[in-house]
């Protein structure tokens, strides 16, 4: 997978290699001091999470643990709590993530928001002929037909979210089951 950032062709294969940081120079992981620098920096990071976590299939980024994006051995280099924040921060702003405790330790990223995975739940119930049918919300995240898709291993926070919203708008019913693995979901044509 590649993106551009600043101009530069980055590959997420180069990430497990540690090899981006040095190709950005060392001021891409200290948080600029110029409002005009800061605020290419913070878009130019928020790219760059959204697209490593969509790429990754990363949902939950905690800020006092190892994320590959944050640090660079290779250059000795890493994010200062103060910037992670300040970078997950800019995401939670735009309704890009959310955090997962008061206290800011744990953020939900939202690649897609909750409208566009309910729009992905409506598509891969008409694509696989769904409508009218009973399957529950394991199926969904972990069946064979979410193999391949946005859908396989999707963060279960994030499924009921976008189920309920759907539910909310009369496109499906959710049924509680004895156990969170269980809960079924009707959805209506």
């Amino acid at each position: 997978i590649h993106i551009f950032v600043a101009k530069i062709f980055i590959s997420f294969s180069f990430i497990s290699k540690n090899s981006y940081g040095s190709q950005l120079g060392c001021t891409f992981f200290s948080l600029q001091p110029v409002r005009d620098t800061r605020e290419k920096q913070v878009q130019l990071w928020k790219e760059l999470i959204l697209d490593y976590c969509k790429t990754q299939k990363i949902f939950v980024i905690g800020l006092e643990e190892e994320f590959p994006l944050f640090s660079n051995p290779a250059i000795e280099r890493s994010l200062t709590h103060e910037a992670r924040e300040a970078f997950l921060a800019a995401l939670v702003s735009e309704g890009r993530a959310e955090w997962l405790d008061k206290g800011h330790r744990k953020c939900l990223i939202l690649w897609h928001r909750i409208q566009d995975w309910a729009d992905i739940i409506l598509n891969f119930v008409k694509d696989y002929g769904l409508e009218n049918s009973v399957t529950t919300v394991e199926e969904i995240r972990s069946g064979p037909e979410s193999r391949g898709t946005d859908l396989q291993g999707v963060d279960r926070i994030i499924l009921m979210r976008a189920l309920k919203l759907l539910e909310h708008k009369g496109k499906l019913a959710i049924f509680k089951g004895t156990s969170a693995d269980d809960e079924g979901i009707k959805f209506s044509s």
